[in-house]
């Protein structure tokens, strides 16, 4: 199924600019898989060797991935997926 992802200003660089691309999958990390096929380098900004990066946020829909099934969450039909830097300061 293909899928709308959002993309975060600081990530565009790896996908000609765009703010939104294209991908397909069941499940979130098949839709990783599937821009890093699209867009070389995206899959080790998103993720390390314990899943989604502790300062990156994925939703799908209006919830953060941590509260789901994480990589293994399925997607619905329609969904968007956000990736969303995390913002610290003081």
């Amino acid at each position: 199924m293909e899928t709308i992802v959002r993309i975060p200003t600081p990530l565009r660089t790896l996908t000609g600019g765009a703010d939104e691309v294209s991908a397909t999958g069941s499940t979130l990390a098949e839709v990783i898989d599937d821009l890093e096929r699209r867009h070389p380098g995206i899959k080790d900004r998103l993720l390390d060797a314990k899943g989604v990066r502790r300062f990156v946020n994925i939703y799908v829909g209006e919830e953060d991935v941590r509260f789901l099934e994480g990589l293994k969450t399925a997607l619905k039909a329609g969904v968007q997926i956000s990736i969303v830097p995390a913002i610290a300061g003081g």
